[in-house]
């Protein structure tokens, strides 16, 4: 053991029992598993447990507020394959970690969100405990699986079940409830090491069936404008090669969704992403490798979609096929055996998409980065966001390795289509919910877990959502650059308040704020830039000093649009159209 405790003084020396406690116990148990981060905030009735975690030479990364730390541990899950862990306090606190947990389950990222708890016969009473709250109970519609672990002997078996269920079959997040009582429950030392769990093989190779690829194959064979659509489900399967080596040999164009943009570089020549609305409407056969045919992709059908078409997909989960079109082809494994099989099976005879096909993409394309680049050679009075990007753009060109969060409406949008990725799994953005409050949170993970620079293009509403944290970045001395796209508000900050009075518009910020400040009083660098070459000089100096810092980056205050590309999900928009 790691460390023990002893019976007490009225026992004769020589006779003394090495003695544990639950506290050990846990820590003992993450160790036992090759764990060795936690993310999390400290309170009753976990804050001892967070000192020895640290003192058994485990990292633990404090936070302002749970539900970053959560998003924390949940992108770390997703670039490891391996939980993340999240501690916190009861009630608030636990609820605070829920919103991340319920994400990360969402998004199918594994982590294990741990939680101090009342004790049950109080709770179960409803007696009037400190934070009283059935937490297990609230867990469980919001996460893959809920535990509670009320014996000390048990804790090995339960973080065991835990990880196993965080990182099998499609990966989520695990809740793991401790009562406060079973953190000062002791036992023999000896008794404890025995009742830890090594997890073996926790996330075995699924094969898909052989009728199912050979299916697959003859109707990619068949196809006329075939095309391969790569999720973030492909970019966590670290399948890199053979995703590339399927692409390539088959000459498919592919189209990544925002978290599979660097699986191929983005300027790879088969790459659709300058068409493709154009692919989507026009392609006949769509392979589907770890995407889901959700509100991303306008559900499979629809105008986005154009005529009929037929898809393959692979997934790892059977209960996926047919969520809303039918699917001709499915594949059920998981994608790193799936895509070696497919690989496999297409020989020497398989013949690639015609040029009609892929010179047709490829004039669409031409034309398309054309407008593009048009527009971003623009040098607009304040900056808008092309003109801002452009000037990012062509900074993190030569810096491939960096860790890029994006946040945002209009700047979540402008960013995913202007800036390339060259590497896999160093986009991190939005989502599968397309949610706001993840840019810090998600920031601190990469940066923990990657060892490598971060930078965080965030809008300044999402920022507000994690700002905090800069705390966070400048204590623990994070090279993380923040770029705030501050123009005013949320959207833009030129609305008024109809009816004249006092208060301002509910989309309208602090006019001029200066959030470069805000780092600054915590130690870190602040940059104010209103033009793009102050914008790329900021940055270039961020990255290369490898300290906090953050970019207040003015822009037009009339630059933005009401939710981003998502105009057509507000009621009102919807109700206009009418």
């Amino acid at each position: 053991m790691s460390a023990v405790l002893e019976t007490a003084a009225a026992t004769p020396a020589q006779d003394a029992v090495p003695m544990t406690d639950g506290f050990h116990l846990v820590i003992d148990a993450l160790k036992h598993n090759d764990i060795d981060t936690i993310f999390g905030l400290v309170g009753i009735p976990i804050t001892d447990l967070a000192r020895l975690a640290q003192a058994q030479g485990m990292r633990f990364i404090g936070f302002r507020h749970e539900q970053n730390a959560g998003n924390a541990a949940a992108i770390a899950g997703y670039m490891t394959k391996q939980p993340g862990i999240c501690l916190t306090v009861s009630a608030p606190g636990f609820l605070n970690g829920l919103a991340a947990l319920a994400n990360a389950t969402v998004n199918c990222f594994p982590m294990i969100l741990i939680s101090g708890s009342s004790e049950r016969e109080i709770v179960d009473l409803q007696q009037g405990d400190y934070e009283e709250m059935d937490q297990l109970n609230a867990a469980k519609p919001y996460a893959k699986a809920a535990y509670r672990i009320n014996k000390a002997e048990d804790i090995g078996i339960g973080i065991a079940r835990a990880i196993r269920a965080a990182v099998s079959g499609r990966p989520g997040g695990v809740y793991l409830d401790l009562p406060a009582q079973l953190l000062g429950q002791t036992l023999d030392a000896a008794h404890g090491k025995q009742s830890l769990v090594k997890v073996v093989d926790p996330v075995p190779r699924q094969l898909p069936a052989p009728d199912a690829v050979q299916r697959a194959l003859d109707l990619l064979k068949g196809a006329k404008r075939p095309l391969i659509l790569l999720g973030k489900g492909a970019a966590y399967a670290q399948a890199d090669a053979d995703i590339r080596a399927f692409v390539e040999t088959t000459g498919i164009p592919y189209l990544p969704m925002s978290m599979a943009k660097g699986l191929l570089p983005d300027t790879h020549a088969q790459s659709a992403s300058a068409a493709r609305s154009f692919v989507l409407a026009e392609a006949d056969v769509v392979v589907l490798i770890g995407a889901r045919l959700n509100w991303l992709l306008a559900h499979g059908k629809g105008k986005t979609w154009g005529g009929p078409k037929q898809f393959i997909q692979i997934d790892i989960s059977p209960t996926e096929i047919d969520s809303n079109v039918a699917i001709a082809a499915p594949v059920i494994g998981d994608i790193g055996s799936c895509v070696a099989a497919l690989l496999a099976g297409i020989d020497g005879g398989f013949k690639q998409p015609g040029a009609e096909w892929t010179g047709a993409i490829a004039e669409r394309k031409q034309k398309n980065l054309a407008k593009m680049a048009e527009t971003l050679a623009r040098n607009p009075a304040p900056m808008n966001f092309h003109s801002a990007l452009r000037a990012i753009r062509d900074v993190l060109k030569t810096h491939p390795d960096i860790n890029l969060v994006n946040e945002g409406a209009n700047t979540l949008d402008y960013a995913r289509s202007i800036i390339d990725q060259y590497q896999p799994r160093k986009r991190f953005d939005s989502g599968t919910w397309g949610i706001m409050g993840i840019g810090m949170g998600y920031a601190i993970g990469a940066a923990v877990t990657s060892g490598l620079p971060v930078v965080a293009i965030e809008g300044d509403s999402a920022f507000g959502f994690s700002g905090m944290e800069l705390e966070t970045i400048c204590r623990y001395e994070l090279p993380v650059t923040t770029i705030i796209f501050n123009n005013n508000g949320v959207y833009r900050g030129t609305d008024v308040n109809p009816t004249g009075g006092k208060d301002v518009a509910p989309t309208v910020f602090v006019k001029g704020a200066r959030y470069d400040k805000m780092i600054e009083a915590f130690g870190g660098i602040g940059y104010h830039a209103t033009t793009p070459a102050e914008l790329a000089k900021a940055l270039t100096e961020a990255i290369a000093s490898g300290k906090p810092a953050l970019i207040n980056a003015v822009i037009d205050e009339a630059a933005g649009t009401e939710s981003g590309r998502l105009t057509n999900l507000n009621p009102q928009s919807k109700a206009t159209k009418k």
